[in-house]
C-alpha cells in the first residue's frame, strides 16, 4: 500500500487533506522524512489514528449510515484476508501475484478509512478465521489459481453491487458518499482485472469445484472465457449453485433488477431506440451498458455462505 500515492487520490476530491492531518502543511508533505522512525508494524497505527483525526465524525453518525459502512467494512474484510489466503498458499509468481498483492492493499486500505470515518461504531476486526472461502465445502478455493481466480470474481462482483446498492443510504452525507464512491470505482477495476486473469488461467482446465458453463468468446456469459464485465446472468458464475445469486435479483427485483435487465428510465435499451443501421443491440450487449445494485439483505445472504462457526458467533452478515 502507497500511503502517499493514498493521500494524493484523496486530494483530488479534498484539497483540504494535508491541513485536516496538519496545520503545518509543508511538514506534513515531507512526513517522508520520518521514514527511518516508522517501523512497519507501527505504521497501521500512525495510520489509522491520523485518518480518525482527520475524518471522525464530531457527532452520531445516523443509524442507516453506520450499518451501511459496517456491511461494506465486512465485505472488506473478507476479501483481505482471502487475497492474504492466496498469497501465503503462494498460488500466483511473477506479475500475477503482484496483481494480487496491489489488490490486497488496496482492502486494506478501504478498511482504514471505512474504520476512519466509522469510528467507535466500526465493527471490531473479526480475524481470517472468521471466514470460510470453502463455502461450506461446496468450494475448493485454494486447488489452484484459475479456482481461486473464479471464487474472487464473486467476491468483486458482490462488492461492485453492494457499494452501487448501498449508495442511496449515504446521500445525506455527501462525503461520505464520495468516499464511498470512491471505493466502488476501485472494486470495479479490481473484478475486470480478476476476469482478465481468469481469462489467462483458462488452459490449467476445467475448475475443480464445479462444472464449467459452455459459452463463446466475445459471445453470450461464459464462466471459463468471462469478459472485463459483467454479461447478462454470467451462466450463473464460476460455481451456479453458489455464485448465481450474485448475477440474480434482490430482495424488491424492480428496485434490484438481475443482471441482466436491459430496461432503464422505463425504457427497453434493446428494443425501444432506434439503432443505427446496421447495428442490432442483442440481449447480452443491453445488459453490459449498465451495472445493477444490490440491496443489503440479498448481499447478506450471499455473504453468509462465507462464514465460518466463528464468523456465525460474531454475527457476521447478520
Amino acid at each position: 500500500m502507497d500511503f502517499f500515492q493514498i493521500l494524493t487520490d484523496i486530494e483530488k476530491t479534498d484539497a483540504d487533506v494535508y491541513d485536516r492531518f496538519d496545520s503545518r502543511r509543508a511538514v506534513f508533505k515531507h512526513l517522508s522524512g520520518m521514514g527511518k522512525k516508522v517501523t512497519a508494524a507501527t505504521l497501521p497505527l500512525l495510520l489509522g489514528t491520523m485518518f480518525q483525526k482527520a475524518y471522525g465524525q464530531t457527532t452520531a453518525l445516523p443509524a442507516i449510515i453506520v450499518e451501511t459502512l459496517n456491511l461494506a467494512l465486512q465485505l472488506e474484510y473478507l476479501e483481505r484476508y482471502y487475497y492474504q489466503a492466496g498469497l501465503d498458499r503462494n498460488l500466483f509468481t511473477g506479475q500475477d501475484r503482484d496483481a494480487i498483492t496491489i489488490i490486497r492493499d488496496d482492502e486494506v486500505g478501504h478498511i482504514f478509512a471505512l474504520r476512519a470515518v466509522l469510528g467507535t461504531a466500526a465493527i471490531p476486526d473479526p480475524g481470517a478465521d472468521a471466514f470460510d472461502y470453502s463455502a461450506g465445502g461446496r468450494l475448493a478455493p485454494f486447488a489452484s489459481a484459475k479456482d481461486f481466480l473464479g471464487t474472487s470474481q464473486a467476491f468483486v462482483d458482490t462488492g461492485v453491487r453492494a457499494y452501487k446498492g448501498g449508495a442511496v443510504n449515504l446521500m445525506s452525507n455527501k462525503d461520505i458518499l464520495t468516499a464511498a464512491l470512491n471505493i466502488h470505482s476501485v472494486e470495479a477495476r479490481h473484478s475486470s482485472h480478476i476476469r482478465s486473469m481468469r481469462r489467462a488461467y483458462t488452459a490449467l482446465g476445467p475448475n475443480t469445484n464445479g462444472t464449467t458453463v459452455a459459452g463463446l468468446e466475445g459471445g453470450g456469459p461464459n464462466d471459463t472465457l468471462p469478459k472485463g464485465w459483467i454479461s447478462l446472468l454470467e451462466g450463473g458464475g464460476p460455481v451456479p449453485a453458489v455464485t448465481a445469486p450474485v448475477y440474480g435479483p434482490g430482495a424488491d427485483p424492480a428496485k434490484f433488477p438481475a443482471e441482466d435487465n436491459v430496461t432503464h428510465g422505463g425504457l427497453n435499451v434493446q428494443t425501444g431506440t432506434a439503432a443505427p443501421a446496421g447495428l442490432t443491440i442483442t440481449a447480452a450487449a443491453a445488459s453490459e451498458a449498465f451495472d445493477e445494485p444490490l440491496d443489503a439483505v440479498t448481499v447478506k445472504t450471499i455473504a453468509r455462505n462465507f462464514r465460518s462457526a466463528k464468523g456465525v458467533t460474531l454475527g457476521l452478515f447478520a
